[in-house]
C-alpha cells in the first residue's frame, strides 16, 4: 500500500511537470497553429540560464529561475515576431524555422558549455516523510511552483482581457481581427509566455534530474506524447492528459520495470489514436 500512494505521489509530480511543458506547446498550435519544435530546445535554454547565473554570476537560485523565463520568453517573442510571424500560415515553413532554431539553441549550448553534465543541483535537499510515504524538499517545491504557474497561465487565458482576445483568435482569427484584434501583437506575446513557461521548467527541473544540451530530446517526445492524448491546441486537455501521462508513467515503473512501462504509454496513445483521433478534448475541425 506505501509503494502504491509513493508511486501515486511521483505521478502527480511526473504530471505537473509534463502539464507545464505541454501547457506552452498547446498554447502555441491552439492560437498560432504551429507545431513549435524549438519547445525542447527553450527548455534546454532555461536550464542553461538559471545555471550560468547561479554558477558565473553568482545569483541565488531563485533569481536565476527568475532570469531563465524572462531570458527565454523575450527570444521567443522575438524568434516570433523576426522569423514566425513572416510564413506563420505555412506549416511546413515553419516547422521547419522551429526545428531549425532547436538546432541552433541545442549546439549552441554545447558548444559554449561542452557536452557533459555540469554540476547542477537544486539549492533544497531534505525529505519528508510520514510513515513510508516519503517525498524530497525539491520534488515539493517544484509542485508548487508547476501548481502557481499553471494556475496563473489559466487566469490569464480565461479571466483576462488579453486571455479572450487569443482565444478569439484561436476560435475564428478572420472575425477576431475585423473586430480589431491584432495578431502581430498578440501573436508574440503567447509565443513568448509559451516559451517562458519551457524555461520555467528547465530551470526548476534540470537540478534535479540533469543539464546537458540534449535533454530536450525527451521533453519535446513527452510534449507530444501529452498534446496528442489531450487533443491539440486543447489546453484542457493537456492538463488533464499531462496528470494521466505523469501517473500511468509512475505506476506502470513501479509495478512493470521502466521499458515496459514506456511500452504501455504508447500503446494506450496509440489506441486513443485509432478510436478518437483528435484526442481527449480536441476538435474536429480547428479555425485558425
Amino acid at each position: 500500500m506505501d509503494s502504491f500512494i509513493q508511486a501515486g505521489i511521483i505521478g502527480i509530480t511526473l504530471g505537473a511537470q509534463y502539464a507545464l511543458l505541454a501547457l506552452g506547446f498547446t498554447l502555441i498550435f491552439g492560437i498560432l497553429g504551429v507545431i513549435n519544435f524549438a519547445h525542447g530546445g527553450f527548455y534546454v535554454l532555461g536550464g542553461y540560464l538559471a545555471y550560468a547565473a547561479v554558477s558565473d554570476a553568482g545569483m541565488p537560485y531563485p533569481i536565476a529561475v527568475l532570469l531563465a523565463v524572462i531570458g527565454t520568453g523575450v527570444l521567443g517573442w522575438l524568434f516570433e515576431v523576426l522569423l514566425v510571424e513572416r510564413c506563420v500560415d505555412d506549416h511546413l515553413a515553419t516547422m521547419m524555422l522551429t526545428l531549425g532554431l532547436y538546432l541552433v539553441i541545442s549546439n549552441a549550448m554545447l558548444i559554449v558549455f561542452g557536452p557533459q553534465s555540469p554540476h547542477f543541483t537544486f539549492p533544497l535537499s531534505g525529505t519528508f516523510r510520514a510513515g513510508a510515504v516519503y517525498v524530497t524538499a525539491a520534488n515539493l517545491v517544484v509542485l508548487a511552483v508547476c501548481f502557481v504557474a499553471i494556475g496563473a497561465l489559466y487566469i490569464l487565458i480565461y479571466h483576462t482581457g488579453l486571455g479572450r482576445a487569443l482565444r478569439a483568435l484561436a476560435d475564428d482569427r478572420g472575425v477576431a481581427t475585423a473586430m480589431g484584434m491584432r495578431p502581430r501583437v498578440l501573436f508574440p506575446l503567447a509565443f513568448g509566455v509559451a516559451t517562458a513557461l519551457a524555461g520555467l521548467t528547465g530551470a526548476i527541473i534540470t537540478p534535479i534530474l540533469s543539464l546537458s544540451p540534449n535533454v530536450g530530446d525527451p521533453v519535446l517526445v513527452s510534449s507530444f506524447i501529452v498534446v496528442i492524448l489531450g487533443g491539440l491546441g486543447s489546453i484542457g486537455g493537456a492538463t488533464v492528459a499531462a496528470f494521466i501521462v505523469g501517473i500511468i508513467e509512475s505506476y506502470s515503473s513501479v509495478y512493470l520495470g521502466g521499458s515496459a512501462g514506456a511500452l504501455v504509454l504508447f500503446v494506450i496513445v496509440l489506441l486513443l489514436l485509432v478510436f478518437r483521433p483528435f484526442g481527449l478534448f480536441g476538435r474536429e475541425i480547428r479555425r485558425a
